[in-house]
């Protein structure tokens, strides 16, 4: 049971499977970082949302001389010389000036935005203040709606949604606490494929594929 609670849990969790797929999105970035960027260069990036443990145990941070901007609601400190944590709201970057980073990378954050005005503007200004940009989100469309791993979540009624989480273990076998389930409910606002495409025009399209299916999409300009 501990194992199938591990594989089930948040991306976070070493061991779960969120996390696996997070590993295999980072090999894609850094190929991409290789192609447009030589070894050794020094690179400033701004990270949408992000966390330190994401970057502190990959190799990026040695094989690059780079300076990474973790932006979110609050801060806390990073650990790492080479990780700044700042306060900043996603949807204005009015801080920083155009084509201030060399990437703006960004990994399931554009759907907790609540509307899809704010993603939009989360869009625009991830263009502006990047000369390149990397934004990941899940597919709107995959069977497993990928907060709660639940299948089909997205589609039914939010009170549907709210007693399953809070009510009973279906969701990575836990049960959510009612003012988290809540929030998530608010803030969750998946993205379509055709959708993406709009917010990054002219963006390179990757699809994460699983048994056949995509599961979450990347926009970039790599």
């Amino acid at each position: 049971m501990k194992k199938l609670r591990n594989l089930l849990d948040a991306s976070h969790n070493p061991e779960s499977i969120g996390n696996k797929f997070r590993h295999r999105r980072f090999f894609v970035f850094e190929t991409l970082i290789a192609k447009n960027f030589p070894a050794g260069r020094k690179l400033k990036i701004l990270d949408v949302g992000g966390t330190a443990y994401f970057w502190k145990d990959k190799n990026f941070l040695k094989n690059y001389q780079v300076e990474i901007i973790l932006l979110n609601l609050d801060t806390s400190e990073t650990g790492h010389p080479q990780l700044r944590a700042v306060k900043g709201d996603a949807t204005d970057l009015s801080e920083f000036g155009d084509d201030s980073f060399d990437l703006v990378f960004s990994n399931s954050v554009i759907e907790h935005l609540y509307t899809f005005e704010n993603q939009e503007k989360m869009a625009r200004e991830c263009m502006r203040v990047g000369k390149k940009f990397f934004i990941q989100t899940p597919n709107k469309h995959f069977p497993i709606e990928a907060h709660y791993a639940l299948p089909f979540a997205q589609y039914l009624p939010s009170k549907w949604v709210y007693t399953i989480l809070t009510k009973t273990k279906l969701s990575r076998l836990h049960r959510w606490r009612p003012e988290k389930a809540q929030q998530y409910l608010e803030e969750i606002r998946l993205l379509s494929m055709k959708e993406l495409i709009k917010l990054f025009p002219g963006s390179t399209l990757f699809k994460e594929k699983f048994l056949g299916m995509n599961k979450s999409f990347i926009a970039h300009n790599l």
